[in-house]
């Protein structure tokens, strides 16, 4: 990367003492950079698109270790098609704005058709943190996903879980305006493999405590996301199609999310 750098900046320089540079040189010099890219920015790998406000070439495969399509934003349970939750899952009763989502890909490959359209798989990671509105202990190790009162107070009782996830993305975007800047669409499905569940209890009685387990959570879970974006933000949702929980009580159970994706390409 270091090499190709000192090449630029060394072409960029004979460009400036020289005003009768040969257009065949720099168009060379284009085309090849052009072909294959580092992306120092966000990503390195080899991307398909390779140079600003140059459409990348029809066919062409793309790979990357990056941190992008990084989502925050909100989750929400669906009780049976309902925001409200029944009384059997009343327990699990959250506050909606501190219950939240974040997650990102740390790696992409794809192929890319034509300047409009891609297809590409990724990897990342994402997070759903379900603030809890009542003094509960939810258990660990049991069959069913049970839980205790508790008499004392909690200013953090937060359940959540981690997963790594697997999209396949299809990427539909318009031509560059006259400002290098994009439109795009991308509509896909989702795998996910838990990592694990976790209980986070902050008060003044115990202080800090941080408890780890499956918790019941879908070993794997299925979904879709739709994201749509400007110039590398958009907005994003995502719906989970299988029960968030793998427990017969909280049988058709679900999870939505929604918010704001940075780094949409």
């Amino acid at each position: 990367m270091l090499t190709g750098l000192m090449g630029v900046a060394c072409l960029t320089a004979a460009a400036q003492s020289n005003d009768n540079v040969d257009t065949t040189v720099v168009q060379t010099a284009k085309t090849s950079v052009k072909s294959r890219k580092y992306n120092l920015q966000m990503s390195f790998g080899r991307n398909e698109d390779s140079v600003k406000n140059v459409s990348a070439p029809k066919g062409q495969f793309g790979y990357a270790l990056t941190f992008t399509r990084l989502d925050i934003g909100f989750s929400r349970l669906i009780d049976n098609g309902s925001f409200k939750l029944s009384p059997k899952n009343d327990f699990l009763d959250y506050r909606g704005i501190k219950t939240s989502t974040i997650s990102f890909d740390l790696a992409y490959f794809g192929y890319r058709f034509n300047p409009n359209f891609r297809i590409y798989a990724a990897a990342g990671f994402d997070w759903t943190l379900i603030r809890l509105e009542k003094n509960i202990t939810i258990q660990k190790n049991t069959p069913d996903l049970t839980y205790v009162e508790e008499s004392i107070d909690f200013s953090k009782n937060r359940f959540s879980s981690s997963y790594v996830h697997i999209p396949l993305n299809f990427e539909f975007r318009t031509n560059e305006n006259q400002r290098g800047k994009r439109f795009y669409f991308v509509v896909g499905p989702e795998v996910s493999f838990l990592l694990n569940g976790k209980v986070k209890q902050i008060s003044e009685e115990r202080g800090k405590q941080k408890f780890r387990n499956d918790y019941d959570f879908q070993k794997v879970r299925l979904g879709g996301t739709l994201r749509v974006g400007y110039s590398g933000i958009g907005l994003f949702t995502k719906y989970y199609f299988n029960d968030m929980f793998d427990t017969e009580a909280q049988k058709g159970l679900k999870n939505l999310a929604f918010g704001i994706t940075f780094g949409i390409h």
